[in-house]
């Protein structure tokens, strides 16, 4: 048999209230020229150019043609094949979704 066993919690009342002054330095400080300006410049442009996505989707175009030649060549397809086929089939349309779906106006 289990027993339950209750405690009480006790809540510390405050006994003293404290006020803290926080001094933040909001000067402009002048750093240099920054060293990642290039690295920040090729970024945006290749998130411009969105050559990740179109290599995703270019693989993914690859894999479901050798897909589906390979489908259409077997004699008596089995479930579980067809099943293979229709994942692959159907994660082309979330892919195109996403690639869709993921424009720039959405700042």
């Amino acid at each position: 048999m289990v027993e339950e066993v209750k405690q009480e919690v006790k809540v510390a009342e405050p006994k003293q209230k404290i006020q803290v002054d926080l001094e933040v330095d909001t000067s402009i400080k002048d750093l240099g020229v920054n060293p990642y300006s290039k690295l920040i410049h090729m970024a945006r442009a290749i998130d411009a150019w969105r050559i990740f996505p179109r290599l995703f989707l270019t693989v993914y175009i690859i894999l479901l043609y050798k897909c589906v030649i390979w489908y259409m060549d077997l004699s008596a397809p089995t479930m579980e094949q067809s099943g293979l086929i229709s994942i692959v089939v159907g994660a082309g349309a979330a892919w195109f979704g996403l690639y869709t779906g993921s424009s720039k106006g959405k700042k």
